[in-house]
């Protein structure tokens, strides 16, 4: 192992692959579409150079929700890392402690995330339908509504839906980050801490999250990218509407693009998504977490 490890060929040869399917279609695409982020151009006649104008037109007098559909994601974002990180945290300190079934339950959370993000948003879109769904009869039983709620039509109440979805669905992969992070801690540490007589909260607080620092990183960044390029499950379950109130930026760039045909303009929000998740990118590795021994 050592040997092909220290074979500069052998591991040239087995990342080439992939390197080359990397640059064909991530960075060749990235390319095309900045090239196309400058000119005026609805996919079919010729395309007329406008320089930098359809990035000046994101931001200065845009009427099509482009504002907000950046808002939502950092939205997104935010409610994830003070819900969905914390949720997935406790449930895999929870479970990595030993709990009776902890296979099962390990099991049973991240069952949602081999879901597509078509199934799992028309599972979810029946839950929330004003008609016959789940929720409006479960809330009506207990007395709770007295007329039924268009959960996803409604302005006040679509984006949170949305992200009571996304919770459901990826929370458990998050938790299996975390829980195998936790389970790598030495038997030793907790027995030294039981011995000093620190308590659950205390082990958690002390000794788990410190320890498991450089995981919670990594999944903070893998959550707030996550949001910020979230697209799947939003357009399945409400397209972005009603009345942008859920509209997110690739939302909004797949609207332009492949139904309004302004290629061009869509092509400078697809940009402007890969600037913004490479900022946050950047600026989330400049927090060096320091590990922490008991």
């Amino acid at each position: 192992m050592n040997k092909m490890l220290s074979n500069k060929k052998a591991i040239t040869l087995f990342i080439l692959p992939e390197l080359i399917i990397f640059l064909f279609v991530v960075v060749s695409s990235i390319v095309m579409s900045f090239h196309y982020s400058l000119y005026s151009w609805d996919g079919i006649s010729e395309k007329i150079f406008v320089g930098l104008g359809n990035y000046k037109s994101l931001f200065i007098g845009n009427t099509d929700g482009f504002l907000k559909a950046v808002i939502n994601p950092l939205i997104l974002a935010a409610m994830s890392l003070v819900i969905q990180l914390v949720l997935a945290l406790v449930l895999a300190i929870i479970l990595a402690r030993g709990i009776k079934g902890e296979a099962f339950f390990r099991t049973a959370f991240f069952i949602p995330v081999l879901f597509s993000s078509v199934v799992m948003g028309q599972l979810w879109s029946m839950i929330y339908n004003p008609n016959y769904g789940l929720l409006n009869a479960i809330l009506s039983k207990l007395g709770i509504l007295q007329t039924k709620i268009a959960w996803l039509g409604n302005m006040d109440t679509a984006l949170i839906c949305v992200f009571i979805a996304m919770i459901w669905k990826y929370v458990g992969y998050y938790m299996l980050l975390l829980y195998s992070s936790i389970k790598r801690i030495p038997a030793d540490v907790f027995e030294a801490a039981e011995i000093d007589g620190a308590t659950r909260l205390q082990v958690a607080t002390k000794v788990i999250i410190p320890l498991s620092l450089p995981t919670i990183k990594t999944t903070v960044v893998m959550i707030v990218i996550g949001a910020l390029k979230a697209f799947d499950t939003i357009y399945v379950l409400t397209n972005g509407g009603p009345d942008h109130a859920t509209e997110v930026t690739s939302t909004l760039m797949y609207t332009t693009i492949f139904k309004k045909n302004l290629y061009g303009y869509g092509s400078s929000m697809a940009i402007f998504i890969v600037v913004e998740c490479l900022i946050f990118t950047i600026l989330l590795n400049k927090w060096k977490p320091t590990q922490y021994t008991y």
